[in-house]
């Protein structure tokens, strides 16, 4: 079979297994492969040491993977809703649009695999191999190249007719196929998303800087969150989706049907003070089986302390109570610093008695600096939040 009626009969069996949009792409050295080392010795990348580990692989994937000669690029659109998180039932806070259903890599990777199964079918002797997420890719830079849209400002990915709500993935292959043509940025002279966001994690165009942004806090830093930061979380337990509520190009964007992107019961039968009270055979029964798994119990439990303190929900204060004999040193000192943010008194004897008998040093200094008013906010009675249809700083 030609190349050309072979790269025709991927792109349409992509699309009948639900990718979405597919796209094909050459393999080779990465354009951006400067700008990704710029932004790793500028410290953007905070605690992701992966990023700097696999950053030859990620410039260049022919150093994994010689074989390789092109990409097939999928698109997947995922926008489960457009309304604000905390005008449904369940959870008064804010989870990040992409995992509020399944694990979408699950999904993803699925689809992925029964393509690349039919590229082996198709093509006798063909080699692939499946990322969605999880592997030393530029998946943005590779959609790109693909024709499934132009970078935004915000550094997501935006279909050509609109609409940043994607998940990515690719299937590598040794076959050269006829490559997509690219398609041009539109963004113009709009600012949006950098205006937007509330942490200044968008400083210039095209770059973001993880350490300022809320993703990064509520899922990839493992320990403390430090202190100055936890304002910037917000009512924001898990991601962020700011940059793209405000972004023009998904105004019209439609929601998608499928069950696989839909609110769970993870989310839809639970309330901030049970996120709070979560231990680990609770976690692990409901969220292990979600996107949520990834920062772990400890992380989520200590984002819902800290949306508690940010908040002032009076019902997950008082579980917050708690969990000041947590196991988790870092759960703890959550809990310490939301409690210090309570305005009734019962919550100052509680940390009195905790402080009495904590053993771990950063844990006591954490009670110590709530008990002394350091972790109250600037002006009581004016909770800092972000909200769904735009920003609020108060």
């Amino acid at each position: 079979m030609e190349t050309a009626a072979l790269a025709r009969n991927i792109k349409e069996k992509g699309l009948k297994l639900g990718l979405g949009a597919v796209g094909i792409a050459p393999i080779v050295p990465s354009e951006h492969a400067g700008f990704l080392q710029g932004w790793l010795a500028g410290g953007r990348a905070g605690e992701m040491s992966w990023m700097g580990r696999t950053a030859e692989t990620r410039s260049d994937l022919r150093r994994r993977f010689p074989w390789a000669r092109t990409a097939v690029a999928a698109a997947v659109p995922y926008l489960p809703y457009k309304e604000d998180r905390r005008s449904q039932a369940g959870l008064v806070a804010h989870v990040a649009r992409y995992a509020v259903g399944r694990d979408y890599h699950v999904a993803l990777v699925t689809r992925l695999r029964a393509l690349a199964r039919f590229i082996e079918a198709e093509a006798a002797g063909a080699q692939t191999r499946v990322y969605a997420d999880t592997g030393p890719v530029l998946e943005r830079e590779l959609a790109a190249r693909a024709g499934l849209g132009w970078f935004g400002k915000n550094t997501n990915l935006i279909g050509p007719r609109g609409n940043s709500w994607l998940l990515l993935g690719e299937v590598l292959t040794d076959l050269d196929l006829p490559s997509d043509a690219p398609v041009t940025d539109r963004c113009g002279t709009c600012t949006a998303c950098l205006d937007a966001c509330p942490t200044g994690a968008i400083p210039v165009p095209y770059l973001v800087d993880s350490t300022r942004c809320i993703s990064y806090l509520t899922i990839e830093i493992r320990g403390r969150i430090p202190p100055e930061r936890r304002p910037d979380l917000g009512d924001w337990v898990f991601g962020c989706d700011i940059c793209q509520e405000v972004c023009p190009w998904n105004r019209k964007t439609e929601t998608v049907a499928e069950d696989a992107f839909r609110s769970g019961p993870h989310l839809e039968r639970r309330e901030l003070e049970d996120l709070v009270r979560l231990d680990e055979p609770g976690f692990a029964a409901e969220f292990k089986p979600t996107a949520l798994e990834r920062p772990r119990r400890r992380g989520l439990v200590r984002n819902a302390l800290i949306v508690a303190g940010n908040t002032g929900n009076e019902r997950a204060l008082r579980a917050a109570r708690e969990r000041l004999s947590d196991p988790d040193a870092v759960v703890r000192g959550a809990a310490a610093w939301a409690l210090g943010r309570a305005p009734d008194g019962a919550a100052r004897r509680v940390l009195e008695r905790a402080r009495a008998v904590e053993i771990d040093p950063e844990v006591r200094d954490e009670m110590s600096a709530a008990l002394d008013g350091s972790a109250r906010p600037p002006s009581a009675g004016a909770p800092r939040t972000t909200s769904a249809q735009g920003v609020k700083t108060l």
